[in-house]
């Protein structure tokens, strides 16, 4: 049975730009409400004045997902304005690239914290409202989520975390209705790499090495939409995540000789 988000109140972490932007927009076209939450104030506001300009209800609400009181107050500020959560889209994410040699464990401690503790600490005071709406959870994953990522050891290690944690969330979510959908696309074109952390925490300097063309955001956001739409639950999107996701199963080892040779570049800055 199709999903319609006619009137649902969608929750997109990471809205302030990028990819969470596209997916609010898109998911407001759809006739879906809109909660956008990210720790840049500036950035969300003028995403949900963008949205209010087109005629959208959405909310603007400052929140760092590390911070689990402040997730907290902003579930129960999404409830009390629109009196239900139909989707939670944990989106906010942040990358390194760098050796694990060569990177601080703060480094991939933080990484950590955003991508895995982050989606935990949204979906957790979610879990009522989307109980009661027998809501949908979507959790943006990547290519490292389900294969191994050179000069990204903390990312790769958050991604595959958080496919455990939600695959299993999944199980114990059937009885109340809950869907979840794993979302795993190849390269974007936003700033999660250009803004990656560097082995002591500041900004990468080298030059980012890409594999096959950047996704544009809004098609990404498309393929979310029509992907909820069908319940999926596992959407690979781009033909380097299809590609990577059969190579690494059939030919591991030939996956990961062709995914370092074209990656080397990450290592040396």
């Amino acid at each position: 049975m199709r999903r319609s988000f006619d009137g649902a109140t969608v929750v997109v972490s990471g809205a302030g730009g990028g990819l969470g932007r596209a997916l609010a927009l898109r998911f407001a076209r759809g006739g879906a409400r809109i909660v956008a939450l990210d720790r840049d104030t500036g950035a969300v506001e003028a995403v949900t004045s963008e949205l209010a300009q087109a005629g959208f209800e959405a909310l603007a609400l400052a929140c760092d997902v590390t911070d689990a009181n402040a997730c907290q107050a902003a579930i129960g500020a999404a409830v009390e304005r629109f009196g239900r959560i139909d989707v939670l889209v944990n989106n906010a994410g942040i990358s390194h690239r760098s050796a694990f040699a060569a990177t601080e464990t703060a480094v991939l401690r933080r990484v950590v914290e955003v991508n895995l503790f982050g989606a935990i600490n949204l979906t957790r005071p979610a879990l009522p409202a989307l109980q009661q709406a027998r809501g949908l959870i979507v959790a943006v994953s990547s290519v490292a989520g389900f294969t191994p990522l050179i000069a990204r050891t903390g990312y790769a290690a958050s991604k595959h975390a958080l496919h455990g944690f939600f695959e299993s969330l999944r199980t114990e979510l059937a009885p109340d209705g809950i869907d979840v959908m794993m979302v795993c696309p190849s390269f974007i074109a936003t700033g999660i790499d250009r803004n990656a952390l560097g082995p002591d925490g500041g900004a990468a300097t080298h030059a980012q090495v890409v594999v096959g063309r950047r996704l544009r955001p809004d098609d990404v956001a498309d393929r979310v939409f029509r992907g909820a739409e069908r319940n999926r639950r596992l959407l690979l999107i781009g033909r380097t995540a299809r590609t990577a996701w059969w190579v690494s199963r059939l030919a591991p080892s030939l996956y990961e000789r062709i995914m370092a040779r074209k990656l080397q570049g990450e290592m040396t800055p």
